[in-house]
């Protein structure tokens, strides 16, 4: 017979799970109403829990969406440069995960709804935005940053401006991911993502790379 300390009761796994769960409805519910539309005992119906139960995790609805990108975006951008820094392969290999798992945990998951709540609501939240650059923006230049240096002092890239790469490697996945919550999401003609993102990693990763000289 299991022993009972090993095995969680279902209302204490249940508890656990609570965190995740408000964050799902309220990522949900910001994608859907946008931000400043959304009234908290929405995302706690959408949860199944109380108001009161929702703010015993998160204070704010401010705290919520921080809490959010915390959850979806500042571990991907960690888990990125410590990637940088245990990659033994050439630059390009690495460049193409890194871009490649941003489109897959971020851009084509309920997640991208976040670029889509910093573009249209970022100006009337000003505290949300300097968190966003704080969390999300400088680290995720910083790491493309080190990864095309990486390249470029190995002589795999040729010379570029690096603040200005990051943008153009970005720019895309950024794109399609507010595709997927505007025109992706109207009926007609559909544009296969994972075929642009694909595309656009080929491309770069080439244009990066050194170009023979001119005779």
């Amino acid at each position: 017979m299991p022993d009972s300390n090993t095995l969680s009761h279902p209302r204490q796994r249940r508890k656990q799970d609570r965190p995740l769960e408000l964050m799902e409805a309220a990522l949900a519910l910001f994608g859907e109403k946008g931000f400043a539309a959304t009234r908290a005992e929405e995302v706690a119906l959408r949860a199944g829990v109380s108001k009161g139960t929702l703010y015993l995790y998160y204070p704010s609805k401010e705290e919520l969406l921080k809490a959010v990108i915390r959850e979806n975006l500042s571990r991907l951008i960690s888990e990125g440069l410590e990637r940088v820094d245990g990659h033994e392969g050439s630059t390009a290999e690495l460049l193409g995960q890194l871009l490649q798992a941003w489109w897959e945990r971020v851009g084509n998951t309920p997640a991208s709804a976040i670029h889509k709540i910093m573009m249209s609501e970022a100006r009337n939240f000003p505290e949300i935005a300097a968190f966003y650059a704080r969390e999300v923006i400088e680290p995720a230049n910083k790491l493309l940053r080190r990864t095309v240096q990486r390249g470029i002092d190995r002589g795999e890239f040729r010379p570029v401006a690096l603040d200005e790469i990051t943008l153009v490697l970005l720019s895309p996945i950024l794109f399609m991911s507010l595709h997927k919550h505007s025109l992706g999401a109207c009926p007609g003609p559909q544009v296969d993502a994972g075929r642009v993102i694909a595309t656009h990693i080929d491309i770069a990763i080439n244009g990066l790379r050194p170009q023979p000289s001119a005779t």
